[in-house]
């Protein structure tokens, strides 16, 4: 298997996914790639105090400021991806921003008026800890917001929300390193895309915004054949999730509890009722993001729990 590279430049970096997107590198299916993004937003330099303009990569982004698409030789619609991450190292700076901007969150919290409050962070990847010019620190927990491929309908798409059919903005912190995350093939060739990297959050990302960051990833990119699920889910070292998005909180959490217990349908051999009762006594629900207009839910069966082999 091969080894590559891809770092962020003008030509291989994008502010929306399609499928029309030439891809940047070609793989095949087993390699493994490292790819270097920037934050969110595109800086090309960190901020010396907060809120400063400093330049970006793709000026008047319409969205993330994403590596990619990458092209994995082989895939057909119908496949799943597997994108089993290896390591995730942030860059030496972060960070978050709250309030000035008209979502549902600042408005139930009195906030889109008014300038918007920023923590800058500097992050110390090899100690696992950061720290803000005001002195709170807390340890790292990097992930990527971020994995997705190209939608199979024409045109170009946001980045913003999530996608039960093809990931994107997941913004799930349980995808840390040693994860497999597993996304349904729309498009030949997949056409992947990683970035938003976040050296920690916490569930639901209540500001908006996590500890954004540039972050170089290392993971295989693999086909799964034989999947439990045919959408969206994932082996992650806390145990196996399955996520829902909607705009609606309540179908969210339905679509995400829904793939759980056909899941565990699969790892037991239960009926449905019975897995459900199952999945009463040890499946977390969480609120995965309430920022990006589709909201996030996911399930968690938990590492060991039922005496099940580990994921």
């Amino acid at each position: 298997m091969t080894s590559h590279r891809l770092d962020p430049a003008p030509g291989t970096t994008r502010d929306a996914f399609s499928r029309d997107h030439v891809p940047v590198l070609t793989v095949d299916p087993g390699d493994t790639v490292t790819v270097g993004s920037l934050d969110a937003s595109g800086h090309l330099a960190r901020q010396r105090f907060p809120g400063e303009d400093q330049p970006k990569l793709i000026p008047g982004a319409r969205g993330h400021c994403l590596t990619g698409p990458i092209e994995v030789r082989g895939a057909r619609p119908g496949d799943m991806l597997a994108l089993r991450l290896l390591s995730l190292r942030p860059g030496e700076w972060g960070w978050t921003v709250a309030g000035g901007r008209d979502t549902p969150v600042m408005r139930r919290l009195g906030l889109t008026e008014g300038p918007p409050s920023w923590l800058l962070w500097e992050l110390d990847s090899a100690a696992g800890r950061g720290r803000t010019a005001e002195g709170f620190t807390r340890p790292l927990a990097p992930f990527l917001g971020v994995m997705g491929v190209a939608p199979a309908e024409a045109g170009e798409h946001s980045t913003i929300p999530p996608r039960a059919s093809a990931g994107g903005n997941i913004d799930c912190r349980e995808l840390v390193a040693g994860t497999t995350l597993f996304l349904p093939v729309t498009v030949p060739g997949a056409l992947l895309y990683l970035g938003d990297g976040h050296a920690a959050q916490g569930d639901g990302e209540v500001g908006g915004t996590a500890i954004e960051c540039p972050m170089t990833t290392s993971a295989i990119i693999g086909l799964a054949a034989g999947r439990p699920l045919g959408n969206i889910h994932a082996e992650a070292p806390g145990g196996r999730v399955t996520f829902g998005f909607d705009a609606d909180l309540n179908v969210a959490m339905g679509d995400a509890l829904d793939a759980m217990v056909r899941w565990l349908e699969v790892l037991t051999g239960l009926g449905k009722a019975a897995a459900l009762a199952l999945a009463s006594t040890c499946v977390d629900l969480r609120v995965t993001q309430v920022a990006n207009q589709t909201w996030g839910v996911h399930a968690v069966l938990p590492t060991g729990v039922l005496g099940l082999p580990a994921p």
